[in-house]
């Protein structure tokens, strides 16, 4: 799902598609985490999902949307999802199993303990830390 493979998806679609089977809206009048979350509102039922990256086409928001819809498709039974993500919003999703690829062999692991979250907590918790190392070269006025 990016950008220019859905562009290309969302063309095809209006070519050949009723657009209310896609809430009714044209997906190119849409942005992109908007026609990404129409997507999944209107098309997908049951099923096993694999997606990569979906935070890519998100904001934070949106990755909270995305989780609601999750929830309302797997929370019958009918639908998985194995979802490939960086984003800590997505990893916490309740009773998720977490699979770490890090260090040539596959581990569960606890969200907590996963590197994107203590990055992002880490990071939120004292930014200019952060800067300080990143832009090493500016006085601490400038940060």
């Amino acid at each position: 799902m990016r950008a220019e493979s859905f562009y290309n998806f969302a063309s095809y679609i209006e070519t050949v598609s009723d657009l209310r089977a896609y809430g009714g809206k044209s997906l190119h009048q849409q942005s992109h985490g908007e026609s990404f979350l129409s997507l999944f509102e209107n098309r997908f039922e049951h099923g096993l999902y694999i997606i990569d990256e979906p935070e890519a086409a998100l904001s934070p928001q949106r990755q909270l949307t995305f989780m609601r819809i999750i929830h309302n498709l797997e929370s019958d039974g009918h639908a998985q999802f194995i979802i490939a993500t960086h984003s800590p919003i997505l990893l916490s999703y309740p009773g998720a199993k977490l699979i770490s690829f890090d260090e040539n062999h596959l581990q569960e692991i606890e969200y907590k303990d996963t590197e994107h979250y203590q990055l992002t907590r880490d990071f939120l918790n004292n930014p200019r830390r952060y800067f300080r190392y990143l832009f090493a070269d500016e006085t601490e006025d400038d940060i």
